[in-house]
This record gives structure tokens, C-alpha cells and sequence, in this order.
């Protein structure tokens, strides 16, 4: 998925970003810098936000 439809399936949904990274465990801060491209998410927590939002494959469940 792109950051658009992870956006556009939050508002469906009506869940807030913030709402979710608490639920999960992570800073809000570090949740949007993943959304909004300022981490791209290669390594790390940036790395497992993105795999968690869908921006990115999950390569444990791939193999």
C-alpha cells in the first residue's frame, strides 16, 4: 500500500494515528515520520511501523 491509502483507510475506519501507535507501542512522532517519508523504514522501528501500516511486505511471512 502507499502512505495515501494507509491514510484513506485510517479515515475510513475513523482511527487516529496516535490512537494507534499507542496501541502498538510506538511514538506518534515515529509513526508519521514513517508515513509522511521522512524514514523510509529500512531498518529498525521505522522498519516495523511500516510492515505493521502495510507499506511494506512482511519478508517473516514471506518465506
Amino acid at each position: 500500500m502507499t502512505p495515501d491509502q494507509v491514510k484513506q483507510r485510517f479515515r475510513q475506519r475513523g482511527e487516529t494515528f496516535s490512537h494507534w501507535a499507542r496501541m502498538n507501542g510506538y511514538r506518534v512522532n515515529q509513526v508519521l515520520r514513517v508515513l509522511n517519508g521522512f524514514d523510509k523504514g529500512h531498518y529498525g522501528k521505522a522498519h516495523e511501523i511500516a510492515v505493521k501500516l502495510g507499506l511494506k511486505p512482511n519478508v517473516d511471512s514471506a518465506a
